[in-house]
């Protein structure tokens, strides 16, 4: 065998591996690239979305509550709304009155019970004075109740108090706080 007829076998393989390299990595390329397949079932992406939007909910006529939010992502198949991009919500009572403002980084709401849930930085301010801050918050729509097991603060005229556990209605008038951690009475 001559060097030059070693030479051509040497190029011809290494030819060879480059090609197959080649085609295996424009394979890699293209899966990484395409689109993620849908499963037309509507589970992947939202059937409604809404930015910058403001919705009024009403209950037999009368503003119940105003919501803002900066995104609006409503998926049909699995019945709730996310909400996210910080979220202010104003809850009325039944004359209309305003009661209370809630401001969150994000929430979600059931669309089939309307129980509502926020998260991030989630602070409830009643008209009445008293000022709520949690992580996360839930408003049970059938008993117009707000909830969460999570750490609280809650400041008002009349004390100050932290602990963990908190039921209340949504106008932040008669509110338990299921275990105390601290509690001050502000001077008179």
């Amino acid at each position: 065998m001559t060097a030059g007829t070693k030479r051509g076998r040497s190029s011809a393989t290494i030819l060879l591996i480059l090609s197959a390299l080649c085609t295996l990595l424009s394979a890699g390329c293209e899966e990484k690239i395409k689109p993620p397949i849908s499963t037309g079932l509507g589970f992947d992406v939202p059937a409604q979305e809404s930015w910058d939007a403001k919705i009024t909910f009403t209950d037999s006529g009368k503003v119940s509550g105003i919501l803002r939010a900066g995104h609006i992502a409503t998926y049909t198949d699995r019945k709730y709304t996310v909400l996210d991009s910080d979220i202010i919500v104003d809850f009325f009572d039944d004359e209309e009155r305003h009661t209370s403002v809630l401001t969150a980084k994000r929430g979600q709401v059931n669309d089939v019970t309307h129980d509502f849930e926020a998260h991030g930085n989630v602070v409830v301010t009643s008209d009445s004075g008293s000022t709520l801050r949690t992580e996360d918050l839930f408003w049970t729509d059938a008993t117009r109740k707000i909830h969460t097991p999570a750490y609280v603060e809650i400041t008002s005229p009349k004390e100050q108090l932290q602990g963990h556990g908190f039921e209340s209605d949504q106008d932040l008038k008669h509110y338990t706080v299921l275990r105390v951690t601290g509690q001050a009475k502000p001077h008179e």
